[in-house]
Formats: C-alpha cells, structure tokens, sequence
C-alpha cells in the first residue's frame, strides 16, 4: 500500500513554499475544489516539475514523461472512464503480475483503493503531468464506439416505429432522445480531435460519417443506414431549413455549446444518390480571434505585412485554397488595426466571427444583398478600412481596387494558388490593368503543412527518387544537410504520424517593376520582376525549411509544391497571348 505523504507538510520542509503561501492555497482549495498540489501549482507557489520530481524522490516511483509515451488504447480503456478522469490516473503497461498506474496525484490513497477493486493485479504507481494525462484520456476514451451505440439504439428505435421519420426527430427535444445523443457524441468527437469539418455521407448499404482532421478525412463505417434520414432532419431542424425539401441543396447554420466550447456549425445538405449528404463547417469560438502575432508568420514576413496593412490606402489579397488559414490572418489582421481612429467595415459570406467596434454585413444574395451592392454602399459609410471577404468576380474586384485608390485600406481573400499568379488573376477577371498596378499593394498566400507527431517522430532517409525530385524543385537547396524526419503513426496522432498543424506562407509586394508589367499586361515580365524581388520567396521553399528542420515531412513539401506548380504561369501568358490575337 502506498504510504501517506501531506504534500502540503512536505514543501514546506524542503523550503519549496512558505507556511503562509500553504495556507493561501488550502484557503483556495475550499472553493475551486482541485487537488492541493493542482492547486499550488495554479496559484504559481511550485512548478509542476518541481512537484512531481519531489514526488517521484519521496515516493520512490518513477516520473513519466507522456509527452513521449505511447500508450496502448485498449489497455487504457480497460479502466472504467469516469474512475480515470475522477482520480487523474491511467493504466501505463501490464505485465503478468502487476500493472503500472500513471498519476498525477499519487498520494491519493482514496482513489487508489477504489481502483484496487476494479483491477485484480498487482499496482504499481508512477507520478506523470495531469495536463497530459488529460490529453491522452481524450484521445483513449474517444467517442467512436459510443457513437456507434447510439446509431444502434437511433436505428432500434426506427424499426420499432411506424411513424414518421421527422415525427421522431421532432418530438425529439429532450436530451435522452438517442437523436440527440448521437449528434451530440458526434460534435465532441469533433471538438476533442480538433476537426473542421464533419461529414454524413449516407451510401448504398452504409452510412459514413467522416471529420476532416488536419486537412485530412477520417472516417466511421456504420451499417445502420437507416439513421441517416433522422440525423439530416434533426439537423435542418437545427438550422431552420425546409424538412420537405430533399431533391434541391440547402445551407444553414446553427450554434450549440459542447464541452464549454461556443460553437459555430455552417450546414450545407446535398441530393445524392443514396439519400441526402450534410457537410459541416465547424468553428470553434471559445479561444476568439488569434492575434496577428499568433497566426504562425514568419518574424521578417511579419513585419513587412504589418507594415503594408498600416498603409493609409491600397488592396491586400490573402490567397489560398479553402481551408488554408485565409480568414485567421485577415481577423488577426483586423484585430491589430481595431482601434477607435479605425472606421472599419466587413462584408462577409458567413460572419465568421463577431468583432467589438467594427461593422460587420452579412451577404444575402436571395433577397439582392450581395457583394457589389454592399461594397458601394459601404463607401458611403465613411470607412477608413474595409474588409471583403472574398473577391469573387471582376464587378466586387474593379470596387474594391477602386476603394483602395480613392484613400481606403481593402483587405480581401482570393481562390489562387501563389501570390505571383493572384495580380494577374485580377487581370483575367476583366479589371483595368492599370487600376490592378495603381492599387495592388501586397499579396500573401499560404498554405497548413502538417506537423510530424511530437509522439512517434523519427528519421527518415531520403531515397534516390527523392533526392531527385527535390533537386529538381530547389536546385538552390543544401538538401543533404537536412534534418528530415517522419512520424511512425501512435495513438496520439490517430496513427496517421501528424498531429497539428503549421502556416505557411509567401509574401509578395509589389514593386515599381511589377506595376510596369501589370500597366502593360506583360505576364512574363511580372513574373520575372516577382521573382526577382530580394524579399521573394516561394511557398515551396517556405515548407521545404520546416521540414529540413524536422517540424513537417518531405511527403507535405512535396504537397505544398505541387499544388503551386499547377498553375502555370506559362498556361496564363499562352491564354492572354490567344486573347489579343
């Protein structure tokens, strides 16, 4: 049996925290209810290091680091979830005899004799960071076979019924319907892996449900395929659509609270051929909008931006693919020139987020509010600073270059694929070029690469093929110094070896050769005077310097440069050359 240590008693003798500091946090303990340690710890009387190190000397046990472990799922979740989560504690390893019990608390005597009596063996204990013991509890007990359950229960109680579909779903508004416990699952699985989006996509046999995590799908088979139809009306119940309406496509959105997270879900449903498909956008409200400083930029690119969006007047594109970061930088870009000298406007499809002090209009193109129409109106405003959410045709664009150089700041959003093709896209779209040279400031497209998972991470040699195909895309690059590595693929990471993810970007500011070219329509010339810029620098070189210093793979880099690849800067010049003749 553990022997009883006074945490308190014991750092007061090592000389760790003073008497008074000891009574300050047991005074505290009696409202916030956290352990003592916990609560040493959150008042900034003792690291956390320190702590547990003292522990682990005391106690004779040893400190693990989780941060590096990798541990086994099952063996986790052979502990009951709520004993885990109640005393802070989960299963390390087995061996025949005995099992090895992280804790992060490992005085409790309590809590380790209510855990003697669900596991037979032997228990050995280990002192480990509750921090990231909860980060691990999250991803062990996730919520896939609950989910699971729930779809049973859900498809139970439709073959049970000869009522109506929609009749159950809507009579569903207490919490215990399994309707409602199922999207719920659904949406905490969601918060806890950290996805942007969910998709329910019924098929022939099947139902899938899939989130989009760190770019990349991942997907649930269940086989009650029924339930979709009760999870799509529940949720154009949720979004005030027409529950009718199964053969056109539909858009919503809707707000729930999951976790303590204030959630933002955008709906989209689509006619398929096996029933209806839902996407959902989800965006997580509870960190609020990151500051510039926190978007991932790079300290040179990031003085250079702000110096441009300080300007008094110009156009500043941020280009990329969706689901690059775009609408991160532009808030974080907003929320430093948030001041009250600032009249700032937005003209958004969606509002993503809600900004103090800034005028933000919401699209509705049914009934004639659209892009165009607002932006002229927002002239009217008096603004010294308008955002638009996306330039999408040469109307919106000829306004907001004309805004920019009749003494406005427009900050605006463009589907390209680097900064260099994004001023000639401008062109394409039927804008005067001398209008693009006269107003075009800067242009910053990005890219998310993913990091290697901190967990499993380890080297990777290149092979021939690589070494070639690299040569061949950074012919300027030492490449055989690199640092590259790989992840294995742990339950950290859902074994896919990434686990969070990192922007990258590319900076373009033009220049007084560039605006000649653009005022001549001159697409090679552009491009030569882009690349020429001292300050320019590719996204592809961008990743590939992650990943020469080990944060992202080679596989991402190569990513990164083919999709830039695939605009072609000759393909643009060869359809203006068509044009003119």
């Amino acid at each position: 049996m553990q022997q009883r240590i006074r945490i308190g008693d014991l750092l007061v003798a090592q000389q760790i925290i003073s008497e008074d500091q000891l009574m300050q946090a047991l005074d505290a303990q009696k409202n916030s209810g956290l352990k003592l340690g916990r609560q040493l710890v959150e008042m900034g009387f003792v690291e956390e290091n320190t702590l547990l190190s003292l522990l682990s000397r005391q106690l004779d046990i040893p400190f693990v680091e989780l941060r590096n472990f990798r541990f086994d799922k099952d063996l986790v979740q052979s502990l009951p979830e709520s004993i885990a989560r109640r005393y802070r504690v989960m299963l390390l390893s087995e061996d025949a005899d005995s099992v090895l019990l992280g804790m992060s608390d490992p005085t409790d005597i309590f809590g380790l004799d209510e855990i003697q009596k669900v596991i037979s063996k032997t228990i050995k204990t280990a002192v480990v960071r509750e921090s990231e013991l909860l980060d691990i509890l999250d991803i062990a007990y996730s919520r896939a076979s609950e989910i699971a359950s729930l779809a049973e229960q859900l498809h139970d109680e439709l073959e049970e019924s000869a009522v109506d579909i929609s009749d159950i779903v809507t009579d569903a508004a207490d919490s215990d319907a399994p309707v409602v416990k199922l999207l719920q699952k659904i949406f905490e699985e969601a918060i806890n892996t950290k996805a942007s989006d969910i998709h329910i996509e019924p098929d022939e046999h099947v139902l899938r449900i899939r989130q989009r995590i760190d770019g990349v799908l991942v997907e649930q088979v269940m086989n009650e395929k029924r339930i979709a139809g009760a999870l799509v009306v529940r949720l154009k119940l949720m979004s005030n659509l027409d529950i009718s309406e199964k053969r056109l496509p539909q858009d919503g959105r809707f707000n729930l609270k999951v976790k303590k997270h204030n959630i933002d879900v955008r709906l989209s449903t689509m006619p398929v051929q096996f029933g209806e498909s839902v996407v959902m956008r989800v965006l997580d409200h509870t960190e609020g909008v990151l500051p510039l400083d926190k978007v991932g930029m790079p300290p040179n690119y990031m003085k250079r931006f702000r110096s441009v969006i300080r300007k008094p007047h110009g156009l500043v594109l941020v280009t990329g693919p969706t689901g690059s970061g775009k609408t991160t930088t532009l808030y974080g870009a907003l929320s430093e020139l948030n001041t009250p000298e600032k009249k700032i406007i937005t003209v958004e499809d969606p509002v993503e987020y809600r900004l103090p002090r800034i005028s933000q209009v919401q699209i509705h193109e049914k009934i004639g509010l659209d892009f165009s129409t607002v932006l002229r109106a927002t002239l009217r405003q008096d603004p010294d600073i308008l955002l638009v959410g996306e330039i999408r045709d040469g109307e919106s664009a000829e306004i907001a270059l004309r805004a920019a150089m009749t003494g406005h700041m427009v900050l605006s959003t463009l589907h390209t694929n680097d900064a260099v093709t994004s001023a000639l896209r401008l062109v394409d779209m039927g804008v005067d070029p001398f209008l693009v040279a006269s107003s075009l400031k800067a242009i910053i497209a990005q890219r998310l690469v993913r990091r290697i998972c901190d967990r499993c991470i380890e080297p990777h040699v290149l092979t021939v093929e690589e070494k070639t195909l690299l040569h061949n895309l950074h012919r300027d690059r030492d490449i055989e110094t690199g640092n590259f590595r790989q992840g294995a693929g742990c339950p950290h990471c859902l074994n896919t070896g990434y686990r969070g993810r990192v922007g990258v970007f590319e900076l373009l500011e033009i220049n007084a050769a560039m605006g000649d070219a653009l005022r001549d329509n001159n697409v090679l010339e552009f491009n030569r005077a882009a690349h020429a810029h001292s300050h320019y620098r590719p996204l592809g070189a961008s990743a590939l310097d992650f990943a020469l210093e080990g944060l992202t793979t080679l596989d991402e880099v190569l990513r990164v440069s083919a999709q830039v690849e695939d605009e072609s800067l000759a393909e643009i010049a060869e359809e203006n050359e068509d044009e003119g003749a």
